[in-house]
């Protein structure tokens, strides 16, 4: 599986096109609205950067993880919302702005965090003796081209021609929830003699990531003081994770299928939690009128 040209040349390839699509969502007229009111985008980008990978750390260690799930679990934390994540916020009522902003910023902050929390947890699980690690200068290079070179093309575009942005945003949307899908089936598939075993290692781990996540997301968010729209927006956003690049990393670089388990399991689990938090948000949140 490690091998194969759907990992090494069409997943870094689908997920650019996956990042234009976030680009295309974006003005420069959002990131002044951080500038106004930053409390939220701080709030959201703590958690989502230092607080979820910490958690996987703890998680992993009270579970007693094998080494391989434990670093796959920690990379899945590290990795940035989702592409979906907007949507599931749009439909939850909650604050679309600061979720497209916290998506776009944990995005590139990750080019550098994601490789150090990424090489820690190999040190920790593997030990220096083991000969493994992320490179970092390429993992860094991979993530500037994958992720913040196509968020700035879909943004000129979003600039230039934002009727054509408006019907591609719906429509890059839909492929990469479509390029995930297909990942988790290949995967599942290549595993699958190992299956039941792998799930039941990384199932309770990635399940309790995935609610913490949306737990600290929500009280977090209360605790500082921020609204009810922008606290679902903050909750979606530590709950519905970037998979996509979680496999890149496991698959392509470290070249590990089994350290993408945990990343595949919880690419299934947070799709149940983002409903939950629709219908939460649409209970408490009242329709725009």
């Amino acid at each position: 599986m490690e091998s194969s040209p759907l990992i090494s040349i069409g997943l870094p390839i689908s997920l650019f096109i996956i990042m234009v699509g976030i680009g295309l969502t974006l003005t420069l007229r959002d990131f002044g609205q951080v500038t106004r009111n930053p409390r939220s985008i701080v709030v959201g980008t703590i958690a989502q950067i230092l607080l979820m990978p910490l958690v996987a750390f703890a998680i992993a260690g009270t579970l007693g993880l094998a080494p391989a799930l434990a670093v796959g679990l920690v990379i899945i934390a590290a990795c940035p919302g989702g592409t979906t994540s907007n949507l599931f916020v749009l439909l939850a009522r909650g604050h679309i702005a600061l979720s497209i902003l916290l998506t776009v910023s944990a995005s590139l902050i990750t080019i550098v965090t994601l490789p150090f929390f990424t090489n820690y947890a190999l040190q920790m699980y593997f030990g220096e003796a083991a000969n493994i690690s992320l490179p970092v200068g390429k993992t860094i290079a991979m993530l500037v081209v994958i992720v913040l070179l196509p968020v700035s093309i879909g943004m000129i575009i979003r600039t230039r021609a934002p009727a054509t942005a408006q019907k591609a945003e719906g429509i890059v949307s839909i492929f990469g929830g479509i390029v995930l899908l297909l990942l988790i089936i290949a995967l599942l598939w290549g595993s699958r003699e190992r299956l039941p075993e792998l799930l039941s290692q990384a199932g309770p781990a990635a399940f309790l990531l995935n609610l913490i996540g949306v737990a600290i997301g929500l009280g977090v968010s209360r605790l500082a003081g921020l609204s009810q729209r922008e606290s679902l927006a903050i909750a979606v956003e530590l709950g519905i994770k970037n998979g996509t690049i979680a496999l890149m990393v496991a698959l392509t670089l470290l070249e590990s299928s089994e350290m993408s388990i945990p990343a595949v399991v919880y690419s299934v689990l947070m799709y149940g939690f983002g409903c939950i938090l629709i219908a939460m948000g649409r209970r408490l949140v009242p329709a725009p009128q």
